[in-house]
């Protein structure tokens, strides 16, 4: 979906940030941290480094290039990575399947079900007899809850009602703009990017889980630790958790700050641009960990009864202690 000259000038300035503005030493213990092409663990990274956040919190920062979410999930199983990027229902999983994963919040901006801008999908019922596109599979946890809001509303089971097509966000970004499809369920970066050209978000997973008993906006995706290094490198994760937060704070307080990140978005122009820094910054979790955790066993619960075993295997309920204790990024 990228032009060929957005891909080749975001690949020439990916590596600047880690030669230009490396620490003149080091600090602490290192903590390693997987980041995908275009992913936003990437800008915040970049931001820890060249402010120097992660020496001013006694670790030194060193960041991993990997292909995609498999190559994350494979490195960080392996313990080649001491971080990454990842989703909390996974983490459960892991950690109910006795890993000791812990989780530290990085945001709440979520996916949303995108329709083009004159679409006449109003609502979940416009749906019926439409081709929707599905990002992430059949158990991916915002199909899970946008199939059960559509029978918690109206009775209506997706699977059969629509014509369904799974596949990857940027393939079906692209069927939606060449209206081979009608609808389509994407991740949030795909979202802003739509809506940087009109398209309008029909119902977002917020939404869903707000009306499933949220109080709040649930922070579904976290940095991911192993228990051992949580263990080993204790004040380095701790500082971790704490130089997130300050990345967060210099991307919301300082506009200059984004000059240094963009090249690292693939943003092609500045709706693009804005439409991705606006929803990065929404996403910033400010909870207390316990109000966090709260809502997060409420959609877990919701989850694990709608999408059974294949989702979250064999727990009903969300693993205690899966939380970074004194963690909270924002």
């Amino acid at each position: 979906m990228l032009s060929r000259r957005a891909l080749l000038a975001t690949a020439a300035l990916w590596s600047l940030p880690a030669i230009l503005i490396r620490p003149a030493r080091a600090a602490g213990e290192t903590i390693r941290i997987g980041v995908l092409p275009f992913g936003t663990a990437s800008w915040e990274a970049a931001i820890i480094k060249a402010r120097g956040l992660d020496a001013a919190n006694g670790f030194t920062l060193e960041t991993v290039k990997l292909a995609g979410n498999d190559a994350a999930r494979i490195a960080f199983q392996g313990r080649q990575l001491d971080t990454i990027v990842g989703d909390l229902i996974w983490a459960a999983r892991l950690r109910n399947e006795g890993r000791g994963v812990k989780f530290v919040p990085y945001s709440t901006t979520e996916g949303a079900l995108m329709v083009p801008p004159d679409s006449p999908i109003k609502g979940i019922g416009d749906l019926v007899g439409k081709r929707l596109g599905v990002a992430g599979g059949a158990l991916d946890k915002n199909w899970v809850l946008l199939r059960a809001q559509a029978r918690e509303t109206g009775n209506l089971d997706l699977e059969t009602a629509s014509q369904l097509a799974y596949g990857a966000p940027p393939l079906l970004m692209q069927k939606l703009e060449s209206r081979e499809l009608d609808a389509a369920l994407l991740y949030w970066t795909y979202c802003a990017r739509l809506e940087a050209k009109g398209y309008r978000r029909l119902i977002s997973a917020d939404d869903i889980m707000r009306a499933f008993g949220a109080k709040g906006s649930v922070a579904l995706i976290g940095y991911l630790f192993e228990g051992e290094t949580v263990r080993t490198k204790a004040a380095a994760v701790e500082g971790f958790a704490r130089a997130s937060a300050a990345a967060k704070e210099v991307l919301a307080n300082e506009p200059e700050a984004w000059a240094l990140v963009r090249p690292l978005m693939a943003a092609e122009d500045d709706a693009t641009f804005e439409a991705l820094k606006r929803n990065f910054l929404a996403g910033t979790p400010r909870r207390p960990l316990a109000t966090e955790r709260s809502d997060a066993e409420t959609i877990y619960a919701t989850l694990a009864r709608l999408g059974g075993e294949r989702l979250v295997g064999e727990a009903k309920v969300l693993p205690p202690d899966l939380y970074l204790d004194g963690a909270r990024n924002g």
